[in-house]
């Protein structure tokens, strides 16, 4: 009979702790993934990215990663080396723990994935092709700035948009930036691409290679050295 009582004793119990589960739809759930099991796209972006590369990558203070001309000018070999160990002359920090950063391969991995499937389009560049991205040494400042004066300076000028021939503007962005710019664009901010004139996307002779060489070499030509040298690439905080 004892053994009856507690065997009936504990049916309510049971059926208690039953009740509270079905009461709440709850699932006990593990403890959070750790900081570098984190592989999610959106959440690696947001958590990394975000502040200075805007929202879907774009309308933030750096570079418009959503851009489908930036994602088809720059292929993953270039983006995982940027990601990884930074930009010198930029604010651009190593990610790569093997750098001092805080990413493993697989995050940075998945990071270079996402962009791909969530900006990069087919056919960016409408059929053309695009100046190579890396910039050549040499080139000509004095021409840069002959077509600085007469492709670009109708815009940048004034107070309503940014001075890239300004030294202070300069002294936070690498030529490779520049060059970068000058040939995809940044839409979330109205600057057109290599192929276009002005910010309403009208047609005109596109830059060729060496135009935009030249634009960089003026521009380089106008940069303060110490600024860069004293401003070394930061690294993010650890975890």
């Amino acid at each position: 009979m004892r053994t009856r009582s507690l065997v009936l004793g504990a049916v309510p119990l049971m059926l208690a702790l039953a009740g509270c589960g079905g009461v709440s739809g709850t699932v006990a759930e593990g403890p959070p993934p750790r900081p570098e099991q984190v592989v999610d796209f959106k959440t690696l972006y947001n958590q990394n990215c975000r502040a200075c590369h805007g929202e879907n990558g774009q309308n933030g203070p750096s570079m418009d990663l959503g851009n489908p001309e930036f994602q088809a000018l720059v292929d993953d070999n270039t983006l995982r080396d940027i990601i990884s160990h930074g930009l010198i002359g930029t604010q651009m920090p190593a990610w790569a723990e093997q750098a001092g950063g805080m990413l493993t391969d697989q995050q940075i991995n998945a990071i270079i994935a996402g962009m791909r499937k969530e900006w990069a389009k087919p056919n960016a560049f409408s059929g053309a092709t695009p100046p190579p991205l890396k910039q050549p040494d040499g080139g000509s400042a004095q021409h840069g700035q002959q077509v600085y004066q007469q492709r670009c300076a109708g815009c940048h000028q004034g107070n309503e948009r940014q001075q890239p021939n300004s030294p202070v503007y300069l002294s936070l962005v690498s030529d490779d930036v520049l060059r970068t710019i000058i040939i995809a664009g940044r839409p979330d901010i109205h600057q057109p691409d290599f192929q276009h004139d002005n910010a309403n996307g009208a047609a005109g002779q596109p830059l060729s290679a060496q135009d935009v060489t030249d634009i960089v070499a003026y521009l380089h030509g106008l940069r303060n050295p110490d600024t860069v040298s004293a401003a070394p690439t930061p690294r993010p905080p650890r975890r």
